[in-house]
This record gives structure tokens, C-alpha cells and sequence, in this order.
């Protein structure tokens, strides 16, 4: 749930910390040398915000906080271990140079010479004129912040982000902001796993591990350009804009260096049990989920020096931390009180055990409910998503989409090739670990709401590496995940990757989907296939098999698994080819397609499959669109066609134009299950310019491939249009 705040006054809903969050991650906001004019956000639309609790007195807000606090606790009664931190292989650089993602930033003010000009005369407001604010700088360290994270991103200010992280965490924020197209933001990379040596010597017993200790070494980690950063713990979620927090820089007076909460549970005190011995601390204590940091001053104070030395003796009797970083804060503050600029409260309100959050709530006068609106994920989403639709399309884009001719019959089609999708890649946990002989296979599908009861069945037959695209809209994106929670299958495989794509145009991308599901794929090989076939039982390590078997490695083949059909919901599934020819024979399977679309599979030579014990080759025909097996470096698909027809066949075409081999494998299968027909075909089926216009985006390809290849492309032009 993310707390929006709409109104002039501030308030930070601190939510509890995620036991399921591999790593501690945090967000750094830091200056540059111009100021804008910080302005709240607009209101919500009434008719797109999802309200919880319209009463505007005090005690409703109150006993909501409550429910809050008792949600937490029940979760964290159901997540009774630390979550399992993904492993990494770790080297040391002395290079701290962030990697730089430039984002859309189509107002002025994103860059340092041009940020106050573009940004002061680009908003306005008739609020209470407010101190100026900086341009926003950020970083991050985490996989599972997608919803806190843009909670930040609904403001008026440009942020730049600078991402502690680990690979995976990398990519998935990679393309979280390259396909959001959030305004007015740039964003740095840095590799946590050069930094673990500066901690790696502190114990630490809480769950994040050693990147519970990393805001120690910001200092050092950070460009030194950077004077003041904010840093956030992953479970913050704001409910205004962080340029109203980043106003209180001007407050610190002689040599405060951190803005910090006072900690609001008795931790510190050492009285929540027995011979409870927390490390040092100045009276309760502060906690260190949200951080106001002066980079220059503390550099200069030798922060470096001055945590180190104070970890190094409390370490001599306390042994190890209990709270990662926030034990060494603190004690570092017992010992130099003045470094501390304290916050209000409501700044960093702690819901977790044994707080005393209800305090700060009740203490602050102007936490009340009609400046609150507390939103589910999918309208926040939705609504940030309504923000930017305006400023969604990069001036590259701009000049392509107007080149385009809307008078064109097929102008919709050609359109959707280049609209921008909104992608969430490894929406839940993924986790995989190389195998050492370099013959590892990932199957590739992509599906949508409608297909969903496949996966289950599909995990069952396929014990490998998978890599699915998923076409949601962002209420289905949340049903999925309630679906994926609740099933003991899915929940027990780490190595599927789920990877979003939402839902935007009249269109099913499926394409697009297919190549954000192999882009995803870490395996040396990839097994391209479709959502509702279910490979044969052991399929996996029969590939793998054949990759040694056919040279894989050092030759061009494409390796044909031959499919077959059956019209029953309920099917015996062959356990064998023996079993699997029976059926055939019996009319239980049959040739996929053999009935309407023979073209397709023909050349596969099925007659020629029943008795072969060993692979043979085929050649390349006209419409041929087998499933196949081929290196993870092979083309994409061509985004030109999307609903139904000639998706696959152009990609075929394709790898025989680059001269792949395709072999048919003598032991191998898959089955198609029946399903209503989708959306595209009967569209397909029923509209004559819908078929009108993919026969001219079939002969537009051809003459693509011509030009590309030559002379060798000259069979592609006489495949039949009317196929």
C-alpha cells in the first residue's frame, strides 16, 4: 500500500521492513549546483484513486496506522527466516566510477548547466512559497522496491539516481526506467560486490547481511562531487514529494552532519528483555532508515576514520551488530552528540515491533486524513503512468511515429512496432547458479491472463531454467501475483523469471513479448516455445544431451523438436515416442496444425520422425515455423507482426537467411493443448483488412530481407502472400 500525500504538509509512512527483500537497499538524494522552485503534486483524480477511509478525523487515521501495524506483524509471524541473499561472485576494484543510464528526461532541467531554467519556469503553484530545492540525485541496491521507488518518482523535481546494486537488481532497475520513461530522471550503477571488502570485517547478525553495513562507506562510494545525499531504507514509502525532506538541509546549524530520527522503540535503552546488551547509544537512540547526509563536511571530519576506529573498539566486547549500520551510527554519536540534526517524528514513523510510533501520530497536529490518500499498487502505478503518458516518447520516437502515414489502412499496425511497453522484468524472485559444462537450456514462452493455469503443468514437464514474458494490464499484475503465492509449484521453483509487460494499444505484442523473455535468458541455449505446448517429460536433459551430441557449440543449427496436437482436455500424456505413436495411430494426437496449416510443419517430415533413430536435416520452405532449440545469440523477432500470423515464420525465415542448420530431433516432442481461440485469430478470421494488412507487412519483410541478404534472399520473394 503507498501513502500519497497531495497537501502542503509533510509526512513519511515508514512501513516495516521486508524479511523478503534480499538485500538492504537505499536511495540517495543528493545536490547539484541550481535550485528550482519545489511544488506539490496535483490532486488525484477522484474517479482513478482507490480510498481507504474517508473520514477526516483524527481517530479514523489512527486506527488505520493500527491496522497497518498489526498486517506487519502478522507478516512477519509468517516469514519466519531471513530470505536467502542470491550469491555473487566478489572482487575488489579500486575503480568507485558509476555506470550511467541517461533516462527519458524530456524537460529541461535534467542536466546541470540547463536544470533551473527548465525546471522553475516549468511549474507553478499558488501554495506557500517554500525554501528552493535541488536537483534530485538518487541510488539504489535491491530487487524488490518497485512500488516504494516510484513513490519518490511522483514529484516535481528532476532526481538522479545512483544504484548500489547487485547484477540482477541492475537489470531489472535497468529496464524499470527505460520503459517507465519517468521524466526528468538519470540514473548510476554501481557493483555492490566491490564494495563488500570495505565491510566484509564487521559481524553482523542482522538479516540483510553485509549490505546492511554499506551506507557506512557512501563517503567513499560516491562521486565527490556529490555535497548532500538522502538515504532511504527500501521499506520508506513517501507520501509527498522528497523535495519537501530535502528543505531541512537548511536547518543543520554549525557541525550537524546527519539528520536522523530519534529511534521510537526502547531498543537502545537495553529493557526489552533480560540481560538484553544493545550497543552504545544517545538516549533511545536513531534510526537509520532515513539519513540526511552532508558528504563534504563528513569528508572532511575523516568519516572514514571516525566509524572505523569506534566499530573496531565497541567490537572488542560487543562482538558483533545486531542492527548492521545503525548500531555503528550510534555509537559514533554517543560519542560526538553535535554531528546530529534531529527530525521531527513523522519523518521516519516506524511501524514494526516494539515501537512507539502511535506517539508521532498522536503528537503531530496535522497528520490527518483528507491530506492522505492511500492507494492500492495498481492504481499508483496507473496514475504515475497517466503523469508521464505526455512526455512518454523521446524525440527520436516523436520524429518516427510522425513519419508514419495516419491515413494508411494499416497505420495501427505499424504504429504498435513502436510503442513503448512498460516492462518489469523478474517481477518475482529469480535465482540461478551457471552450470560449469556450458550446455545449459532456458524455454522461452510468453503468455497472458488467459493462459495462466499452463504454468503449473508446464513447471511439472520442464525442471530447467524458464523465461516467461507475461501481457497484464496492472490490476492482473497483482492477480498474477496472488496466483504465483498461492501455488506450492511455482513457489517452489526459484529458476522461472517472470518478466511483465503491460498492456498498452489494441494489439497483442507477441513479438515484443518473446524478446523480452529471451533477453532475459542466462543459459548458453534456449529452447523458443509456445505457452500452450507441454514438452515431453525430459526434454530438458535431452537437449542439453544434444548439445554435446551435435556440436552445438562450435557449429549454426537450429534443433527442431517435432509437435503434435490433441483435441482432449484430459490426455494420457506419452511418456515415450513408443507411447506417443500409439496415440498417433489411434487418433488420440496428431500432426500439429495438420488439419488447417500443414505448411507449418510439413518440412519437419513427420513420416520420416516415426522411424528415425538419429537426427536428420531439413531443409527450409515456404511458411515453415517449427519450435526450436538455438544459441541465446540468435535474432530477435521481427516486432512488424503482432496478434496472429507470420510471427513466427518471419523468424524462421530469418535464421535460415543466416545459413542455421535445422536438425530434427528423433527422440523428441511436444504437445499442443487445446484452448478457446485468442482474441488475434478470431480478429484475424473475421476482419478483411486485418488479413489486408499483414499481407503487406509480409511483403514489406520480404523485400527487407532481400535488401539485407542479397542475392541468397531471392527465394524469400516468391513465398506465397495469400499463405
Amino acid at each position: 500500500m503507498l501513502g500519497m500525500c497531495r497537501g502542503r504538509r509533510k509526512f513519511v509512512a515508514a512501513s516495516l521492513a521486508l524479511f523478503f527483500i534480499p538485500a538492504l537497499t537505499w536511495l540517495y538524494l543528493s545536490s547539484a549546483n541550481f535550485t528550482v522552485k519545489p511544488l506539490p503534486l496535483s490532486p488525484l483524480d477522484p474517479q482513478s484513486s482507490v480510498l481507504i477511509g474517508a473520514a477526516a478525523e483524527h481517530q479514523d487515521l489512527e486506527l488505520q496506522l493500527r491496522d497497518v501495524e498489526e498486517h506487519n506483524h502478522a507478516l512477519r509471524r509468517e516469514i519466519s527466516l531471513p530470505p536467502r541473499v542470491p550469491t555473487h561472485s566478489s572482487h575488489h576494484s579500486n575503480s568507485r566510477q558509476g555506470n550511467q543510464l541517461h533516462t527519458h528526461s524530456t524537460e529541461e532541467g535534467t542536466g546541470d548547466s540547463e536544470a533551473k531554467k527548465g525546471v522553475a519556469s516549468g511549474n507553478s503553484s499558488d501554495c506557500v512559497p517554500q525554501p528552493v530545492v535541488n536537483k534530485c540525485e538518487v541510488s539504489i541496491l535491491n530487487q524488490d522496491l518497485t512500488k516504494r521507488l516510484f513513490s519518490l518518482c511522483v514529484r516535481r523535481n528532476p532526481l538522479h539516481f545512483h544504484f548500489i546494486t547487485d547484477s540482477i537488481a541492475r537489470k531489472i532497475l535497468a529496464d524499470l526506467f527505460h520503459t517507465w520513461m519517468v521524466p526528468a530522471v538519470h540514473v548510476n550503477f554501481y557493483d555492490a560486490d566491490e564494495l563488500k571488502s570495505e565491510v566484509s570485517w564487521i559481524p553482523n547478525k542482522h538479516y540483510s547481511g553485509i549490505y546492511g553495513l554499506m551506507k557506512l562507506v557512501l563517503t567513499k562510494t560516491l562521486p565527490t562531487n556529490l555535497q548532500k545525499v538522502i538515504v532511504l531504507d527500501t521499506d520508506i514509502t513517501f507520501a509527498t514529494d522528497i523535495a519537501e525532506l530535502w528543505v531541512v538541509f537548511h536547518k543543520f546549524k554549525g557541525q550537524q552532519v546527519l539528520g536522523l530520527v530519534e529511534n521510537q522503540s526502547d531498543w537502545y535503552l537495553g529493557n526489552l528483555w533480560k540481560n538484553h546488551r544493545p550497543w552504545p547509544a544517545l538516549g533511545r537512540g536513531f534510526n537509520t532508515g532515513v539519513i540526511l547526509l552532508l558528504l563534504d563536511r563528513l569528508r572532511k571530519l575523516k568519516w572514514e576514520q571516525m566509524w572505523r576506529l569506534t566499530a573496531e573498539r565497541e567490537l572488542m566486547s560487543m562482538l558483533s551488530t545486531s542492527l548492521a549500520d545503525q548500531d555503528i551510527f550510534n555509537a559514533v554519536i554517543k560519542q560526538n552528540p553535535f554531528l546530529v540534526h534531529q527530525l521531527p517524528c513523522f519523518w521516519n514513523v516506524q511501524l514494526s515491533d516494539h515501537t512507539r510510533s502511535e506517539k508521532c501520530y498522536k503528537d503531530v497536529s496535522d497528520l490527518k486524513l483528507p491530506r492522505i490518500c492511500i492507494c492500492v499498487l495498481n492504481i499508483e502505478l496507473l496514475l504515475l503512468h497517466k503523469e508521464t503518458q505526455a512526455v512518454q516518447f523521446e524525440t527520436e520516437l516523436q520524429k518516427t511515429l510522425s513519419e508514419l502515414d495516419e491515413d494508411d489502412p494499416c497505420y495501427e499496425f505499424r504504429r504498435e512496432r513502436f510503442t513503448v511497453h512498460r516492462t518489469h522484468v523478474y517481477f518475482l524472485h529469480y535465482e540461478y547458479k551457471p552450470d560449469l559444462d556450458n550446455t545449459d537450456v532456458t524455454l522461452v514462452a510468453q503468455l497472458s491472463m488467459d493462459r495462466l493455469q499452463m504454468l503449473e503443468a508446464i513447471c511439472k514437464h520442464w525442471e530447467g531454467p524458464i523465461s516467461l514474458a507475461l501481457y497484464l494490464s496492472d490490476a492482473e499484475a497483482q492477480q498474477f501475483l496472488r496466483y504465483a503465492q498461492g501455488s506450492e509449484v511455482l513457489m517452489s521453483r526459484s529458476n522461472v523469471g517472470y518478466h511483465i509487460v503491460y498492456k498498452e494499444g489494441q494489439f497483442y505484442p507477441v513479438n515484443l513479448l518473446r524478446n523480452v523473455a529471451m533477453g532475459q535468458v542466462n543459459t548458453p541455449y534456449m529452447f523458443l516455445s509456445d505457452i500452450d505446448f507441454l514438452p515431453m517429460y525430459g526434454l530438458y536433459e535431452y537437449l542439453r544431451k544434444s548439445v554435446v551430441q551435435l556440436d552445438m557449440g562450435n557449429t549454426k543449427k537450429a534443433l527442431v523438436v517435432p509437435a503434435f496436437e490433441t483435441l482432449r482436455y484430459r490426455l494420457s500424456f506419452p511418456k515415450s515416442k513408443a507411447e506417443l505413436l500409439s496415440q498417433l495411430d489411434m487418433g488420440t494426437l496428431f500432426t500439429f496444425r495438420y488439419h488447417v496449416w500443414t505448411k507449418g510443419h510439413a518440412p519437419t517430415d513427420f513420416a520420416k520422425w516415426r522411424t528415425a533413430t538419429t537426427p536428420y536435416r531439413v531443409q527450409w520452405e515456404a511458411d515453415f515455423e517449427p519450435y526450436v532449440m538455438v544459441r541465446r545469440e540468435c535474432p530477435e523477432y521481427d516486432r512488424r507482426f503482432v496478434g496472429f500470423g507470420w510471427n513466427k515464420v518471419a523468424h524462421i525465415m530469418e535464421l535460415d537467411a543466416q545459413e542455421y542448420e535445422f536438425v530434427v530431433l528423433p527422440n523428441a516432442y511436444m504437445i499442443h493443448m487445446p484452448h478457446a481461440p485468442s482474441f488475434d485469430i478470431t480478429k484475424f478470421r473475421s476482419n478483411k483488412q486485418y488479413r489486408a494488412c499483414l499481407k503487406t507487412l509480409k511483403e514489406e519483410f520480404q523485400q527487407n530481407m532481400s535488401r539485407r541478404y542479397g542475392f541468397a534472399a531471392l527465394k524469400y520473394m516468391t513465398v506465397d502472400n495469400n499463405s
